[in-house]
């Protein structure tokens, strides 16, 4: 790696770390709203609380099926067709959709997702981001231009992740096993050039998680094997399970949103506030709250039936096209899994099958086992747990696979792929275009 392009990258962190910032505050916003709602406590709801999801859902969808429909979903989409992009034309379609007016335009996008409490989280945003300022960078900087677009678009968005969450190596893993799919030097280097230095300019905000996870949990003893295990089967079958289900739903909802786009519209809005009436709250936001109950909160954990309304809110949220991803989703699911387990546990056996759960439904839905045994590490803050989450998320992604052979990314990449076809054969000469010169 050159001296000058080393120099731009050290240029660039600085500013991936501070236009970071409003996607952290406005994720804290909406864990502190959260936090007005019962959430467990057997307080009684507060009246004008279910506003906030009903309006909040309604306007969101109506902006994003017009005016802002460019900054619908979570936004790594472009980034994984610049690394597959059979066709010129898919490749700029691909760096059009990582300009930097496209995240600003995501901007009120995930303002109103967190008002609303849907329950997508910022890591997607955040790797859309960070791809798209080193891209922008890249046209302005010529050592940049020596290094494919591509990689430096991987790099940025892992980069993008790894300060969202305060962790560099995090987001090497999910430029490596998530965005490109290859380990170079470059890349990795890039990437740990960006988030490191990024990271000091980043604030904690958003991801209560990390705060108050730290507990200590080594290796499981002997007894709760046979529980990590039938969590690491039924987990990766849900989250082989969810990816089916959210590929049919997203498609049933773009089209009831194409035909009647206000009364579905509302329907939503309804439907997000329903649920959270019936959970108490628990099925808002990203999840993380309920994954600190679920280890240290008390000794009533989260039931099992909260599964149901988190379940449908997810698959809403994500439908819909709120701006972000399902990694939080699929984490907080798996953390339900582990309830009837918990309430005759506490400190070192409780954390240890919460984040099994958690760690077993995400690597069934995502398949990338290091990055999800990573990001789950990240936020217990115990490291001592990695090999046993490994091999759970090793195990979970294969048994995830039989029931999804595509990922979530992988569906959102073909959908992009073959719309873009289909505007290319429109404008071919054969479809009856005029052209060009």
């Amino acid at each position: 790696m050159g001296w000058l392009l080393l120099l731009s990258l050290l240029l660039i962190a600085p500013l991936l770390g501070l236009i970071s910032q409003p996607y952290q505050w406005l994720s804290e916003l909406g864990f502190r709203l959260q936090a007005l709602w019962p959430l467990g406590s057997g307080e009684p709801l507060r009246p004008l609380l279910p506003l906030a999801p009903l309006l909040g859902t309604w306007v969101l969808v109506g902006l994003a099926s017009g005016p802002l429909r460019q900054g619908v979903g979570g936004g790594v989409t472009p980034v994984l067709a610049l690394q597959e992009a059979p066709t010129d034309e898919a490749a700029a379609t691909g760096l059009a959709r990582l300009s930097l007016r496209t995240q600003m335009i995501r901007l009120p996008l995930l303002a109103l997702t967190h008002l609303a409490g849907l329950t997508v989280g910022i890591e997607s945003p955040s790797a859309a981001l960070g791809a798209s300022l080193v891209l922008a960078a890249r046209q302005k900087l010529l050592p940049l231009q020596a290094l494919p677009a591509p990689l430096l678009a991987a790099a940025g968005g892992g980069a993008g992740l790894g300060v969202a969450f305060q962790s560099a190596l995090l987001g090497v893993a999910y430029a490596v096993e998530e965005l490109s799919g290859r380990l170079s030097f470059p890349l990795v280097s890039s990437c740990l050039i960006l988030g490191s230095v990024g990271t000091l300019f980043a604030s904690g905000l958003g991801a209560p998680a990390m705060d108050l996870l730290p507990i200590r949990a080594g290796v499981p003893p002997g007894a709760l094997w046979p529980g990590l295990t039938a969590l690491c089967l039924v987990g990766g079958l849900l989250g082989g399970l969810f990816v089916r289900l959210l590929a049919w739903a997203s498609i049933k909802v773009g089209q009831g949103l194409q035909r009647r786009r206000l009364p579905v519209a509302l329907g939503l809005g309804l439907a997000i506030t329903a649920l959270a009436v019936v959970s108490g709250g628990w099925s808002l936001n990203d999840g993380q709250l309920l994954m600190v109950h679920q280890v240290q909160g008390s000794d009533a954990p989260v039931p099992l039936w909260v599964l149901l309304p988190r379940g449908l809110a997810a698959l809403l949220s994500l439908s819909m096209g709120a701006p972000g991803g399902l990694i939080h989703d699929t984490m907080s699911l798996g953390a339900l899994l582990a309830s009837p387990w918990l309430e005759e546990l506490g400190g070192v056996e409780r954390s240890t099958l919460v984040l099994g759960g958690a760690v077993a439904l995400f690597s069934g839905a995502c398949r990338t086992p290091l990055f999800c045994s990573l990001f789950v590490v990240r936020i217990s803050g115990d490291a001592s747990l990695l090999p046993v989450l490994l091999l759970v998320a090793a195990v979970a992604a294969v048994i995830g696979s039989w029931l999804a052979p595509a990922t979530w990314n992988e569906v959102q990449l073909s959908r992009f792929l073959a719309v873009n076809a289909r505007t290319a054969e429109d404008r071919s000469p054969a479809a009856g275009s005029v052209p060009p010169g």
